[in-house]
């Protein structure tokens, strides 16, 4: 059992007060660290995704020195450090304020943004800018102080893959513009490109205020008629409306080599002269041992010295790559655990950490969902050991949770969901239904 925890000690590099939400919002950061059964767990916000290869490296030392030494990755981009010393938070802090891993205590947990991995690397746009500024402002910000560990920022580089996402607020590259995304709603507005990050940040402080009473964390939780009044009066002061639904699927970059422009990461192979300009990785079930990341860290620092964490627990390292270069460091990855290829059949096979690191676990889905593991499956699977179903996908995608009459398997569909089976006790009926399922 974990001792109490002390409270962390504040970065020096903070701007702005303490949330006012911080008593009610639950959501694990760098600063307030969550019990599990195998420890304490800080959440690290990677806005973007993005890290320069020295801040990987900050994040490698951190989880050997106070953790179980293996970085998690969330279905925001994040890194999880887990099995941490609960009396670590104030050291913990002072290393990743150090990293600039940290730039403002009050905002630590606002900083939840999620941007196309593959834009600027395939002939899409680049978001640099856009990321950047948005960051800034919402660390400048004292109202996003009280944006709670769940509201979510995306940037989407005009493929729709974060687009899908359900994001909170939207920033859509389309020309010499923006499109800006109230929560899910059909209708977005254009703005010009140099004013998105800002734009992006008034939507989200005009969602602070009409949560006032309602207390809600995130757009969707609002009530219908305040949701469609704050629409109003954010479009009232934006541009053109354009009718443009959300994709209804989020569509990962595939692993492989990425070539321009707008390539499939699967499109390049080990014999093509076209210019590869990114890898892409998968990461079976979202956890990188200390060799995988050290591997990851070392191409990222030979090549353009970046990595970007994706949403889809994946990782791309932008080059340029030399000849030869790209395919031999693709080799070096596969030999290590890691998937470089879509026919890998852990593409797509996702899970919570399950039991034993998770109390509320009703069983260790972990080494289930790799017992069977078996074709690739045209859709994702998902195993979550309680019905939280913590880190699940968004879109389209088959539902593995475990009951107390069995694993109860269903095909989601957005916000439809099938009648779902449920397979009792049979590890191979199990497996053959997930199979069948994905299919």
């Amino acid at each position: 059992m974990l001792a109490a925890m002390p409270d962390s000690a504040p970065s020096p590099l903070s701007a702005g007060g303490v949330s006012p939400r911080s008593g009610g919002d639950a959501c694990p950061g760098t600063l307030r660290l969550h019990r599990a059964d195998d420890g304490a767990l800080a959440r690290v916000r990677i806005p973007g995704g993005v890290l320069s290869a020295d801040r990987a490296d900050a994040l490698l030392a951190v989880a050997d020195r106070f953790g179980d030494g293996e970085l998690h990755l969330t279905s925001r981009g994040n890194v999880q450090l887990r099995g941490l010393d609960a009396r670590c938070g104030g050291e913990l802090a002072g290393l990743l304020t150090a990293a600039g891993l940290l730039p403002s205590a009050a905002h630590e947990r606002a900083r939840n943004i999620v941007a196309s991995p593959l834009a600027g690397l395939d002939g899409s746009p680049a978001l640099g800018p856009w990321l950047t500024g948005l960051d800034g402002l919402v660390c400048g910000s004292a109202a996003a102080a009280s944006l709670s560990g769940r509201f979510l920022f995306a940037l989407d580089d005009g493929r729709g893959d974060v687009d899908a996402l359900g994001a909170d607020v939207t920033l859509i590259a389309e020309g010499p513009d923006a499109l800006l995304r109230i929560g899910a709603e059909d209708t977005v507005f254009r703005v010009p490109a140099a004013d998105a990050p800002r734009a992006a940040l008034l939507a989200a402080e005009a969602f602070l205020r009409a949560a006032a009473d309602s207390g809600a964390w995130r757009m969707k939780d609002l009530p219908d008629d305040v949701r469609a009044e704050l629409v109003r009066a954010i479009g009232s002061t934006a541009g053109e409306p354009v009718h443009r639904p959300r994709p209804r699927t989020a569509k990962a970059p595939a692993p492989g080599l990425v070539t321009g422009p707008h390539g499939n990461a699967a499109a390049a192979t080990a014999t093509t002269t076209t210019t590869v300009t990114a890898l892409c990785v998968d990461v079976p079930l979202g956890q990188l041992t200390p060799t995988q990341w050290r591997l990851l860290t070392g191409t990222a620092r030979r090549y353009g010295n970046e990595l970007r964490l994706t949403p889809w627990r994946g990782i791309v390292v932008p080059g340029p790559f030399d000849d030869g270069g790209a395919a031999e460091a693709l080799r070096t990855l596969a030999a290590a655990g890691l998937i470089t290829a879509p026919e890998s059949p852990w593409t797509g096979v996702g899970a919570c950490i399950g039991h034993p690191g998770c109390a509320k676990s009703l069983s260790d889905v972990r080494a289930e969902a790799g017992a069977a593991v078996g074709p690739v499956g045209r859709l994702p699977v998902y195993w979550s050991g309680c019905e939280r179903r913590c880190g699940h996908p968004h879109g389209e995608w088959i539902d593995v949770v475990v009951t107390p009459e069995g694993h109860r398997i269903s095909h989601v569909r957005g916000d439809r969901r099938d009648p779902p089976a449920t397979v009792r006790n049979d590890p191979a009926a199990l497996a053959a239904t997930v199979a069948a399922a994905r299919a």
